[in-house]
């Protein structure tokens, strides 16, 4: 499930309280500040930045403070709600961990794919069958070119027309 601005008030409401009871199922408190966190990562069009977020919740509660935002993501991340991702060389970007999906980054125009977590699940399983290691094989994005991008570099792409 991935949440946009068009998702609905409902929808958004349904995850923040999946969220909250999952922070109380993992032994965590709800306050002022993890709310504002999680509501801003709900509300948000897709992936959130610890800079994103802090931008959007200033205009309701300016006493929280960039530092808090970090140290908020970070405690929400050891209680299992929320996830951080990094998409190539850039800053970290979080999302809810009941949507956790593997980021495909065109390293041409900068486009991310959210691909399904099965798409990896192989992967993972031959990793941990072959060699013993266990993947957190979404907190990583996989560079390439989309579809669009790898076409103009085989001299397949389309022209404007004018």
């Amino acid at each position: 499930m991935t949440l946009t601005a068009g998702a609905g008030h409902a929808s958004a409401d349904r995850v923040l309280e999946r969220t909250i009871k999952a922070i109380h199922a993992h032994g965590g408190r709800v306050t002022p500040a993890r709310l504002a966190v999680i509501s801003a990562i709900v509300d948000s069009e897709g992936h959130v930045s610890a800079e994103e977020i802090f931008e959007r919740i200033q205009a309701g509660s300016p006493d929280i403070h960039l530092s808090t935002v970090y140290r908020t993501l970070e405690a929400l991340e050891k209680l299992g709600v929320v996830e951080h991702v990094h998409l190539g060389h850039g800053r970290a970007i979080y999302h809810l961990e009941e949507n956790l999906h593997q980021h495909l980054v065109c390293e041409s125009c900068g486009k991310i794919i959210e691909a399904p977590r099965d798409l990896t699940e192989r992967l993972e399983m031959e990793l941990e069958a072959r060699l013993g290691f266990y993947t957190r094989a979404h907190h990583f994005s996989i560079i390439g070119l989309c579809r669009d991008c790898h076409r103009r570099e085989q001299g397949g792409g389309t022209k404007n027309p004018t």
